[in-house]
């Protein structure tokens, strides 16, 4: 038996007494331990070399596709880089051609920017000169200047117009005295002629319209004083005016007083540039009730209210030291200044100026409405008056006789036959009457040949050596193919290429053949009843087989008529005649500048639609359907437009019409010399200059 002493002991002087058995245990266990680490070391050791032997197996296939990966990458670039060198390109491309667009953007915005100065001088300058003349009429007021020094002062303004952009703007910011003084010291050189006409009315375009008066003085103002002519406008100063339209718009720091109803009453005084033309306001301070109303006219004391005006006027002329050419009243509202001008004011420094009469808005039916208006106001209700005013274009101008005594006059010498006694109510006053028999000219503005005044035939006989007849103006804002709306294309007598832009739409419009070398032939009634269907149709159907289209618009409902012009459209080969029926704005402005002639009812009985001017100003040459052999009217005047048109192209029938055209250039001659004339215009230059000469 082997000895305890052969095992190694570990000493342990434990006091317990098992302690020695303990001791084995432990160090069987600690060699058990070491063993089973050594195991596991070796076989880890194993793993590792295996793990990593898989590893770089792995790592050679992650590092070929990486390989691949780059290479697909950069291929992607390389397509990348081309497709945006292509669009780099084509951008440098894009940006030359802005650039040349630019160019000529800014070209063409300096060639405008250019005209538009060439205009705003024009406006400048016209403006310019009528601050200047209305400071000189507020220095008088003032009492800064005398009526005969302000009369010299206005004649030195008007002969220096050529220089009068030189005159220094801060100065007009300045008091009266500045601006006297600065004018003082105007060069004696640029000279201009013309007369000087103003204007005492009741509208005016755009400040304020309720008929043809309105645009008529606008449109007369600005021709007149495009010929030279020096034109300006008195308006009452009504509650309603757009006085955003009035440039530089500034009151006159000093009451104008007017005699009205034995008394003399303040006026305030307004006055600034509309369109380039001086105009003055007058406003009634102790009946500033007047004017400070929803409407123009329709009230029962229109008479009071617009004597009271015109006698205002006139005394501020008077008081100004104005010495106007001609005074230029209007209807009956401003009549009765005729009568004041000679009665009253001529000896107050006017020994110089004449009257001039226009009157428009008569008709036929105006005589008995207007007799009988004084007794309407009494026995009928007032909504009654004012629509048969309305109606039938009426003007309210009778009154007892002593109702002249308001703004000065004497009724005992006025009421009589040859001055103003109605001819067929010897008991009241005509005020128009007393117009025209006090008015050195009368100008009549109608499109009829029955051109006279209802009820007042007798009085217009006696005078008839100053009476000229002139076609109503056309409403330039809106009859001008050069900036109608409803135009495709805009024209005008310097470019006519617009208006081969409307005949090719005019004829897509209605259907016709889109044929820019037809002839179009238009024609535009509204009343056909006068109107001979089958000389109508006759010309129609002789032209059927030629390049001529016809366009017809019937403003008439009567369906028989329109019924019978639908079959003859029927009847015609090639599709080459349309009806329009009805109103249709777009449309006759289309047939208007569309069309090479203008069938006409005739040049005498147009009284609403005005076809032959209308045509003449869109470069349309009219043509009678039913010419009156030999009437020429029973005055110098009284066919002005059909005279013109006469002299131009002759009274042509369609076939000398169409033979015409076949000389481009006489007729483009004629077409230019049509589109420039402004008859109204011409006939109020003849009248002011047959004045002048008085």
């Amino acid at each position: 038996m082997q000895s305890a002493a052969n095992f190694p002991r570990i000493w342990n002087p434990s006091p317990i007494g098992s302690s020695s058995k303990v001791q084995l245990v432990n160090l069987k266990q600690h060699r058990k331990a070491h063993a089973l680490h050594c195991l596991r070391s070796e076989g880890h050791e194993e793993k590792l070399e295996n793990s990593s032997q898989d590893k770089l197996g792995v790592s050679s296939v992650v590092k070929e596709d990486k390989h691949k990966d780059i290479w697909n990458l950069f291929r992607e670039a390389q397509q990348n880089i081309l497709y945006l060198n292509k669009q780099r390109l084509a951008a440098v491309e894009e940006l030359e051609k802005l650039k040349n667009e630019k160019v000529e953007l800014l070209e063409r915005l300096n060639q405008l920017e250019a005209e538009s100065q060439i205009v705003i001088k024009k406006a400048d300058k016209s403006s310019l000169l009528w601050e200047l003349l209305l400071r000189v009429d507020s220095m008088v007021l003032n009492g800064l200047i005398g009526t005969e020094e302000a009369s010299s002062m206005r004649q030195l303004v008007r002969e220096h117009q050529a220089n009068i952009s030189e005159f220094p703007l801060d100065v007009l910011q300045q008091g009266d005295a500045q601006v006297l003084a600065e004018l003082r010291q105007l060069p004696n050189r640029g000279k201009r002629n013309g007369l000087h006409v103003i204007h005492i009315c009741t509208e005016m375009d755009p400040l304020v319209s309720v008929g043809p008066l309105a645009s008529y003085i606008t449109g007369l103002s600005c021709a007149l004083q495009g010929k030279g002519y020096l034109v300006e406008v008195i308006l009452p100063k009504y509650s309603t005016l757009d006085l955003d339209e009035v440039e530089g718009l500034r009151e006159i720091e000093a009451d104008a007083y007017s005699y009205f109803n034995g008394q003399l009453y303040a006026n305030r005084i307004w006055n600034g540039v509309v369109s380039g033309v001086g105009v003055t306001f007058i406003q009634p301070l102790y009946y500033s009730s007047m004017f400070s109303r929803d409407k123009v006219y329709g009230y029962p004391d229109d008479v009071d209210r617009f004597a009271y005006f015109s006698r205002a006027s006139l005394d501020y002329i008077a008081k100004s030291g104005k010495q106007p050419d001609v005074l230029h009243i209007h209807n009956w509202q401003t009549a009765i200044v005729g009568p004041l001008f000679w009665d009253v004011f001529v000896n107050q420094g006017l020994e110089g100026t004449r009257i001039l009469l226009s009157c428009q808005g008569f008709d036929s039916k105006a005589s008995y409405l207007c007799l009988f208006s004084f007794f309407f106001f009494l026995f009928f209700p007032l909504c009654f008056i004012h629509s048969s005013l309305a109606r039938y274009g009426l003007k309210l101008c009778l009154v007892p006789p002593e109702r002249l005594e308001l703004c000065g006059l004497d009724p005992a010498s006025l009421h009589r036959a040859d001055r103003l006694q109605d001819n067929t109510n010897p008991q009241m006053v005509n005020i128009l009457k007393g117009g025209i028999v006090y008015s050195n000219k009368v100008v009549i503005m109608s499109s009829a040949p029955s051109k006279s005044i209802p009820g007042l035939e007798p009085t217009l006989a006696v005078h008839k050596e100053k009476l000229f007849f002139a076609p109503y103006g056309l409403d330039n804002s809106k009859w001008d193919p050069s900036i109608d709306v409803y135009l495709p294309q805009n024209y005008s007598a310097e470019n006519l290429l617009g208006k081969s832009t409307c005949k090719v739409e005019l004829q897509r419009q209605l259907g016709l053949e889109e044929n820019g070398s037809a002839t179009i032939v238009g024609c535009i009634f509204s009343e056909i009843s006068g109107v001979d269907l089958e000389s109508l149709k006759s010309i129609i159907r002789s032209r059927k087989k030629n390049d001529v289209q016809f366009v017809i618009m019937i403003m008439n409902e009567d369906q028989m008529i329109i019924n019978e012009m639908e079959r003859t459209q029927d009847e015609i080969e090639g599709g080459n005649l349309k009806v329009v029926t009805g109103s249709n704005e777009v449309v006759s402005h289309l047939i208007y500048a569309g069309s090479d002639i203008m069938v006409c009812l005739n040049f005498f009985q147009d009284p609403l639609l005005q076809v032959p001017l209308k045509a003449l100003k869109y470069g349309t040459v009219p043509i009678e359907l039913n010419p009156q052999t030999g009437y020429v009217g029973t005055h110098e005047q009284e066919a002005t437009t059909a005279n013109f048109i006469n002299s131009l192209f002759g009274r042509m029938s369609l076939d000398q019409a169409l033979d015409l055209m076949k000389d481009g250039r006489l007729w483009k001659l004629k077409i230019v010399e049509a589109m420039e004339k402004d008859l109204c215009c011409d006939v109020h230059i003849s009248a002011y200059t047959s004045i002048k000469s008085l």
